[in-house]
């Protein structure tokens, strides 16, 4: 059922500056494998994708700052006389912390369309090298963010806009509990916001994927998606966890340091490459099981490289080489001349033991339309490379050869003498 479902992605391949030469037979050693003989090549990746995250870097730095400021300044008090009049610091506390939020998560939404540039780059790369068992350029980077720009904006703000969404939930319930408000509904609002928002992010990393690997319209790219993750929810869920180690580390920082250091190593290094090589070669393996992968063989990969001229020069190069070989045979009318061949428009109308004009004239014209046929399709390749070459070579041999000898007889021209 998935497979007919998934039949606008078949020959839609992302890969417009490489041809796919491998297909990964095992999730796990395969992407271990790619990742240990291409470990420089992912650090470059990550650092590549690290500077279009320095906005988005920046702003929750910044909120950081903001809101420990914050913390210094309130609460507040003044003394009128020698009264001293302190104001309800109720709630005080979570309310700075809402309307910091709303600040500057909203500009956080605005920097994931530069984070995006990253992200796209990076997607790109790492499924040309899980594909190609590890070619990678930066300028195929840069390639990859002007094919998948779009395809990963679209997932990244849907994320972002749920994760604003349940900062300021979490936020609000917090500042009402803190007034005394009732906490059943702030909770359940919260709890909510937040499954809500993992549901998204699986379906967004699943958006991802689809769009860094397949051409196709934004309406197949959601439904595919959805019947992806749907067939796959519990792998889904498992993997996401896994490719996000890195990010982790980074929540457990907020109450270790240690933690914290080790998070911002493996980030500045490899933490997207990481969870980008993780999550792609799951998916990859996925497309593989439900879609039959376009493998191309060593030389079609070397083709695909190669500009029109230098085709044109294989291809008149390969032609002699086969007139070479076919020399040795000695000359044949079915070598020397294209001949066409049969197809189901071809097939051959038979005369019945009992018949009339109508059924001998069916035949005559059935007879003619194949000579014509055989005739324009003798006509559209008599002048095929491997034909031209191939009389060539048997004309050039013969040009030497005289039909008598030193001593004037007549001297008998045959396969052994073109060859000599």
């Amino acid at each position: 059922m998935a497979e007919s479902r998934l039949q606008s992605l078949v020959g839609n391949d992302m890969a417009d500056d490489y041809v796919r030469t491998y297909a990964p037979k095992s999730r796990w050693s395969d992407a271990w494998s790619l990742f240990k003989s291409n470990f420089v090549k992912f650090v470059i990746i990550n650092v590549l994708t690290l500077l279009f995250f320095v906005p988005s870097i920046i702003v929750v730095v910044f909120r950081i700052f903001y809101v420990a400021n914050l913390g210094l300044v309130y609460p507040f008090s003044s003394g009128v006389g020698m009264v001293i009049y302190t104001p309800s610091t109720v709630g005080m506390a979570e309310g700075l912390v809402l309307s910091a939020d709303l600040i500057y998560y909203a500009v956080l939404v605005l920097t994931g369309f530069i984070a995006s540039v990253g992200l796209s780059g990076a997607a790109y790369s790492v499924k040309k090298m899980i594909n190609s068992y590890g070619q990678f350029t930066v300028k195929g980077y840069f390639h990859g963010v002007k094919l998948c720009y779009f395809n990963t904006l679209l997932p990244v703000e849907m994320f972002m806009i749920f994760f604003f969404a349940s900062v300021l939930v979490s936020d609000w319930a917090a500042a009402e509990i803190a007034y005394g408000a009732s906490a059943a509904g702030p909770v359940t609002a919260k709890v909510f916001i937040i499954i809500a928002t993992v549901i998204v992010g699986i379906f967004a990393l699943w958006l991802y994927a689809v769009g860094t690997s397949y051409k196709v319209k934004l309406k197949y790219l959601f439904k595919n998606s959805f019947v992806l993750l749907m067939g796959t929810v519990i792998q889904s869920v498992f993997m996401a966890g896994f490719a996000l180690i890195p990010a982790w580390l980074m929540v457990i920082g907020i109450y270790n340091v240690f933690f914290l250091v080790i998070g911002i190593l493996i980030f500045i290094f490899m933490g997207f490459s990481f969870i980008l090589l993780s999550w792609l070669a799951f998916t990859q393996w996925v497309f593989d099981s439900f879609i039959e992968p376009a493998i191309a063989t060593e030389k079609e990969a070397r083709r695909a490289q190669m500009t029109p001229k230098q085709l044109e020069a294989e291809k008149q190069e390969e032609a002699r080489s086969e007139a070479r070989e076919l020399l040795a045979a000695g000359k044949s009318e079915l070598i020397s001349r294209p001949i066409k061949p049969i197809t189901a428009e071809d097939g051959v109308t038979v005369i019945p033991s009992r018949f009339t004009r109508e059924d001998v004239a069916a035949a005559s014209s059935a007879r003619r339309e194949m000579e014509g046929r055989v005739s324009q399709y003798f006509e559209e390749h008599k002048n095929d490379a491997k034909y031209v070459e191939y009389n060539k070579l048997f004309a050039d041999r013969e040009k030497p050869l005289s039909s008598t000898d030193k001593k004037g007889k007549k001297k008998k021209i045959s396969s052994e003498n073109l060859l000599h």
